[in-house]
């Protein structure tokens, strides 16, 4: 196992493939661990975890509380709708006021790109990106990861559809960051008006119909049409949406036989995806995503723990 070179986990992008790798099998241990219940540990013993949630979360907030708890640590979660930082409160204040607290751990999720990188810069603890504006989510795509090389017994040489709100999506820019630096072939699927522009600068496929988008696909990633981020007329309705770049049986059968079905919560049923799809054992994932989730925070904070330990 390499060390891990960073002291806070705020992007996949610039990760290099040996870490990654360590962080998944890590990953990996825990999630057998925690199917045999042999969860408590004290590695986090005497450690301090705060989760500072700007935004709404109810997967990735409590997977962290989760994680942090079989690991043993102490978890504060701060509610911001009524602390200070409600009040008027700067980003920079609260990072004071949290050094003061001397927090070992600090999972930040904000609306704004940047602002968990920024703490970083002000706080003593250990930052983990928790989702910043439309800039990355980094453990949603280890997870996303973990749970692909779990079903397909690798990540090299697949291909991977990552359909719908591309342009939002701060998942999609994680995994297609990690999908590559792990040699899998990445496609983009959605309408131009939710396709960045730089997309194909970044290596992927751009396709914008789902049949060429999917033809062959091991994998099919669909996203969550994110209109609390939208301005204009992106789509021209949930209905119009569905129908060409909604996942339902017909569209998953241009995707290979054996591929799986993901999407990273919370879905819109009958917009992004079929309720007869999401909910198909054969195929879908999305359950397992969950359940890797808390492993995977469980191996970030493991890591970056011990990074605290040698700088101690």
């Amino acid at each position: 196992m390499y060390p891990f070179p960073h002291r806070h986990l705020l992007a996949i992008e610039g990760l290099e493939q040996p870490y990654i790798a360590d962080l998944l099998d890590l990953a990996e241990s825990y999630a057998l661990l925690n199917r045999q219940g042999k969860t408590q540990r004290d590695l986090l013993k005497g450690r301090t975890l705060i989760n500072l949630f700007f935004e709404d979360s109810t997967r990735t907030r409590t997977s962290f509380e989760l994680a942090g708890k079989r690991l043993g640590a102490d978890i504060v979660n701060m509610s911001v709708s009524t602390s200070s930082v409600n009040k008027g409160e700067t980003l920079l204040d609260t990072a004071a006021t949290l050094n003061a607290m001397q927090t070992d751990l600090l999972v930040v999720r904000h609306g704004i790109s940047g602002a968990p990188a920024l703490l970083a810069q002000k706080v003593d603890a250990a930052v983990i990106n928790a989702g910043d504006g439309t800039h990355e989510h980094p453990t949603q795509a280890l997870l996303d990861a973990l749970t692909i090389r779990r079903r397909k017994g690798r990540l090299e040489g697949l291909t991977v559809a990552i359909c719908g709100d591309v342009l939002h999506s701060r998942v999609a820019r994680s995994n297609i960051h990690l999908l590559l630096a792990m040699n899998s072939r990445v496609r983009v699927v959605g309408p131009p008006t939710l396709i960045p522009a730089e997309a194909a600068r970044l290596g992927v496929e751009v396709h914008h119909h789902m049949k060429t988008g999917l033809k062959d696909a091991d994998v099919v990633m669909m996203l969550r049409l994110q209109k609390e981020r939208m301005t204009g007329g992106l789509v021209p309705s949930a209905r119009e949406f569905f129908r060409f770049y909604g996942l339902d049986a017909e569209k998953l059968a241009w995707a290979k036989p054996d591929a799986i079905v993901m999407h990273p919560g919370p879905m819109n049923r009958g917009v992004e995806i079929d309720s007869a799809v999401a909910d198909d054992p054969a195929r879908s994932v999305i359950g397992e995503q969950v359940e890797m989730g808390v492993a995977v925070r469980m191996a970030v904070l493991d890591t970056l723990a011990r990074g605290l330990r040698r700088n101690a």
